[in-house]
């Protein structure tokens, strides 16, 4: 397999060849789960292509709590398989498909109670720990082990001592999501997949009741492509309605979004070696350690407004640090506040009228000749619901085709990452670079970090850190814009980094630089430059009028203030 370049140029090539010749799967949806779907179809041996409105993960899956996990409230819910198969999909990323991107974490739970509580949490705990194991993925995480209140404060010093009796810890894992996405996207192009963001489907083709492709705008250039496909899988999250608006069809079953918020505060607001896990009258709130940050979340809350751009009012940060602070012994203020995000998680609607009790089950459905829809889920299982979604793609395909293979496919960076860990010491000696940064650097390409190394050796300026984000490197936002896709700054600063939520600034102070470090790969003269950072500062600042509103009404349309640099 070839490490696959997602510049400019072949972007274009992209979309070109995707309007040239028939494929046998369309996507569209660059999220977890439509890239995830793209990878499976093309190392079947399927011609393939995948197409984003926007950019890769844009929508939910870059905006989630940034955890890989089996889903402990489901025990509750007595949802054995989907944690079982969670559990498995866990197990999975961390040993042998994304070892760079997945990494453990550890959580705590206080218990409030004496005697009951630590039976019946613990027995939930050793149930996890015993289905992770049984999936045969599970052996290198920690077991759970349980903790005393002077135990527990020792590994939490933050917590207030009247907020527990004990506590457990026990290990999930995380990632950065949209990263993960990234990853996804060129592992699937390197393997032959087509794939183009800034591509938005406006219609579908049909001939008779059969769907036969779609029309793919580019968005930037303002060209529209036939793109023709014996499939096409609708993988659109919470846009699956729209999608299927296009088409005339409704669908056979009802995507519904559910809010949910996050804060991000500096590592030392709080004092923990361990992550925390609370309980509330609705859900359960994360305290989860994010590199030198701490992110808060989330919430859960139905959401009919703008699904491009879920805003985060007043009263969802009042919510998360109101429960937060109830076990903390050093409250937060909003001035702790470093970065807020919201996203949407797609729900099969049911029932119930809570958001928090549908399904986070998937469902795949072939409404129509030529057409699969997979929605629901949750960002673990992206890949069973992948395989799911071409398996019925492969019913209507008048060929033999090989039976899913991801299982067994490393994401590119995966190869050779651990070796490379190994010697990061050596590699720090070699380029001159810390350590530290080095492991950065490992965490986030894995073995391609070689290529952001070979930036720095042919313009040694490449290896300072961004000055108002000294996190990254100048080297990682060129890579962004040569090799992993990004058109926009927002791109660079939202997704590819997280510096709009892991600094006070939320990346104004960084905006214009990492803007012309783009301008170098994508031709942007300083018109161009200017309107970026232009486009940029309003989005911030929108985002922070729309967290002094209320309510979600007056929310949304503050945040809908800052229009999208490109029109979607």
């Amino acid at each position: 397999m070839r490490t696959a370049t997602l510049g400019p140029a072949e972007r274009a090539a992209a979309l070109a060849a995707m309007a040239e010749r028939e494929l046998d799967v369309l996507v569209v949806g660059a999220g977890v789960v439509g890239a995830g779907t793209a990878l499976d179809a093309v190392t079947r041996g399927l011609s393939t292509g995948l197409v984003e409105a926007r950019d890769w993960a844009s929508g939910t899956s870059s905006r989630s709590s940034k955890l890989i996990h089996g889903g402990l409230r489901y025990l509750e819910m007595l949802d054995f398989a989907l944690v079982r198969e969670a559990l498995k999909e866990r197990g999975l990323l961390l040993e042998r498909l994304a070892p760079h991107l997945v990494k453990p974490v550890p959580f705590l739970y206080p218990l409030q109670h004496k005697g009951w509580e630590r039976l019946y949490a613990g027995s939930g705990v050793a149930l996890y720990d015993a289905m992770s194991v049984s999936s045969g993925h599970g052996r290198g995480l920690p077991v759970h082990r349980h903790l005393s209140r002077r135990q527990a404060l020792r590994v939490a010093p933050a917590l207030k001592r009247d907020a527990l009796v004990g506590a457990l810890q026990y290990y999930d894992a995380q990632m950065d999501d949209a990263r993960y996405v990234a990853t996804l996207v060129r592992t699937a192009a390197g393997y032959g997949a087509q794939v183009a963001n800034q591509a938005r489907v406006v219609g579908f083709l049909r001939e008779g009741e059969r769907v036969v492709g779609a029309r793919v705008a580019d968005v930037e250039a303002g060209d529209e492509y036939e793109v023709r496909a014996k499939q096409v899988v609708n993988a659109t999250g919470v846009w699956t309605d729209d999608t299927q608006a296009l088409i005339g069809e409704r669908g056979q079953f009802h995507v519904r979004a559910s809010k949910g918020i996050h804060l991000v505060v500096p590592k030392d607001r709080i004092h923990s070696s361990t992550g925390l896990i609370l309980r509330t009258e609705k859900s359960v709130l994360f305290v989860i350690p994010w590199g030198r940050h701490w992110i808060v979340g989330t919430t859960d809350t139905d959401w009919d407004l703008d699904k491009a751009h879920p805003a985060a009012s007043s009263a969802d940060i009042d919510y998360l640090l109101e429960h937060v602070n109830s076990v903390l012994a050093t409250p937060l203020t909003r001035d702790d506040v470093q970065g807020v995000y919201a996203g949407l998680r797609p729900l099969l609607a049911g029932e119930s009228d809570a958001t928090s009790k549908l399904s986070r089950e998937h469902t795949v459905a072939h409404p129509l000749p030529g057409l699969v829809v997979v929605a629901g889920g949750k960002y673990t299982t992206y890949r069973v619901m992948a395989k799911d979604a071409v398996d019925e793609a492969v019913h209507g395909l008048d060929q033999r085709v090989a039976e899913c293979v991801t299982e067994d496919i490393p994401l590119l960076g995966a190869e050779g990452y651990r070796a490379l860990w190994n010697a990061r010491a050596r590699i720090a000696a070699r380029t001159g670079l810390h350590v530290a940064r080095v492991e950065h650097l490992l965490n986030r390409y894995g073995s391609m970090t070689e290529e952001i190394l070979e930036l720095i050796v042919a313009d040694p300026v490449m290896g300072e850190p961004l000055p108002a984000a000294d996190d990254y490197l100048k080297a990682e936002i060129v890579y962004a814009a040569s090799h992993e896709g990004a058109r926009h700054l927002d791109d660079v600063l939202t997704r590819r980094t997280r510096i709009s939520i892991e600094t006070f600034d939320r990346g104004t102070r960084s905006a214009r630089l990492c803007a012309e470090l783009m301008a170098r790969v994508l031709g942007w003269d300083k018109g161009r430059i200017e309107r970026e950072v232009a486009h940029y500062e309003k989005r911030v600042e929108a985002e922070r009028e729309s967290q002094r509103q209320p309510d979600d009404l007056t929310a949304d349309a503050a945040r809908l203030g800052a229009p999208d640099i490109v029109p979607i």
